[in-house]
């Protein structure tokens, strides 16, 4: 298939083909999706999962037939996932869980892996991930995509999609360790939990925090639609254990108590906002997003299904930032995230509740990743514990999110090494990615720029 500029893609399509769960679905079953589900509508999930072969061997121990009988065998615990959408009377999604099954593209990318990492930009890989929007009528539509990309000379790529409906990255992620479980002949460390319920309005709601006001003002933003109005570019860095404690013995007199998230997520916001030329007089705004299942008094399972994202905003002065360095930055964000109680959470939930019509249907969509710069923190996924056969670790995990507009989106994820290293990946429009990738605070760290798209 082509690329932008008449390029031809490096992975070829060997076959698309359906699998399906090898316990057969109770007929009439349905799942209701949530309404944290269907405030995610206009966005999409992408993965990719990179398994080194044996050098020796040159072939790779996670073979595609047994990948594919082990896939069969996990959906029979994913009964939302083979299924179908369809709209409820009061015109809300729902799933009408069949034996439809997930679609299973099988490729074969024209390099070796190691070619492939070495030159791969971005915006290619998503070539390892097969995607559609969902159309008109979504009965014949899968919401889950899974691609099998087998590399020259050994090593595979497991790439799995799906609508943000569905699953947010912490159940995207565990739907893939479930399935290298399986694979391995054990248990499911973290089975799948359905329950919409667990996470909605409350029957007294409180809608006067300041999470609620900021998902209003979101949901009011001039710049709706989740088209991007500029070329947006993405970077990927790696930062090693040793660099991530440089950086925060760095900012230790600021924020003794800062994470690596804190680190990360300041310094990224403070080199995004030089690459945009914000002035000092201008009040700096980002949205920090997180995983809020086990923040919760009661917290829910960690295989919970579906969403369970909080969205809130952090806003600093740019003359304190520019006087005190990101440092300072981190402090407040760490601060900021220290200091959330759980009501903030019910109150976003309750806020999102009130906005149903007469009927019940769910508000008008508005796009969750924008307009604002934003921040998603990834760093507890346990990408890297998807293992399909035993010692084979994933050398490389990667995720996109679709419909990201306005400012950008950060991403700090974990690092396939021991320790707090981490790895970030930044989507902001392709000139203010390019100052950030030279900028003078990050270049000193001795990151690993991982892949880069062309500007």
């Amino acid at each position: 298939m082509p690329r932008e500029g008449g390029q031809e893609s490096r992975v070829k399509v060997k076959g698309i083909m359906s699998s399906v769960s090898s316990t057969p679905v109770t007929p009439g079953k349905t799942y209701p999706l949530s309404l944290l589900d269907h405030a995610m509508r206009l966005h999409h999930i992408r993965a990719v999962f990179y398994y080194r072969s044996d050098p020796a061997e040159q072939s790779c121990p996670v073979e595609r037939e047994r990948l594919k009988d082990s896939l069969t065998e996990t959906l029979s615990f994913y009964a939302a996932m083979t299924g179908r959408l369809r709209l409820q009377e009061n015109g809300n999604w729902e799933v009408k869980c069949t034996d439809a099954g997930v679609r299973v593209v099988e490729t074969s990318v024209g390099c070796s892996m190691e070619e492939w990492l070495r030159t791969v930009t971005p915006e290619e890989e998503k070539d390892l991930t097969y995607w559609l929007e969902m159309p008109e009528d979504p009965s014949i539509w899968s919401p889950y995509y899974v691609q099998i990309n087998e590399f020259e000379g050994g090593g595979i790529a497991i790439g799995l999609s799906c609508t943000h409906m569905h699953a947010d990255p912490t159940c995207a992620t565990l739907f893939v360790k479930s399935w290298s479980d399986v694979h391995r002949g054990g248990s499911i460390t973290h089975p799948p939990f359905f329950h919409p319920p667990g996470l909605r309005g409350r029957p007294s709601p409180n809608t006067d925090t300041n999470s609620a006001r900021y998902y209003e003002t979101k949901s009011k933003a001039e710049a709706r639609s989740p088209s991007l109005h500029v070329k947006m570019s993405t970077a990927t860095f790696r930062f090693s254990d040793e660099t991530v404690k440089k950086l925060l013995r760095e900012i230790h007199p600021d924020c003794s108590e800062a994470t690596a998230f804190d680190a990360l997520a300041a310094l990224f916001w403070d080199c995004a906002s030089r690459a945009k030329g914000l002035a000092p007089s201008n009040t700096r705004s980002v949205a920090i997003v997180f995983d809020l299942r086990k923040l919760l008094h009661a917290p829910l399972p960690h295989g919970f299904y579906g969403n369970a994202l909080h969205f809130s905003n952090v806003v600093t002065d740019g003359f304190e930032t520019e006087e005190k360095g990101f440092g300072h930055a981190a402090g407040i964000i760490h601060r900021h995230l220290s200091g959330l109680e759980e009501e903030e959470y019910w109150s976003a939930i309750d806020w999102l509740e009130s906005q149903k019509d007469a009927d019940g249907k769910f508000a008008t969509l508005f796009g969750m990743y924008g307009p604002e710069l934003t921040v998603l923190n990834m760093e507890h996924v346990l990408a890297y514990e998807a293992i399909f056969d035993k010692g084979v670790k994933p050398v490389l995990v990667s995720y996109h999110i679709g419909n990201v507009y306005g400012e950008g989106l950060i991403m700090v994820l974990p690092s396939p090494e021991e320790g707090i290293g981490k790895t970030v990946t930044v989507t902001l429009p392709s000139q203010e990615l390019k100052k950030l990738v030279e900028d003078d605070k990050i270049l000193p760290l001795e990151s690993h720029l991982l892949f880069v798209d062309k500007y």
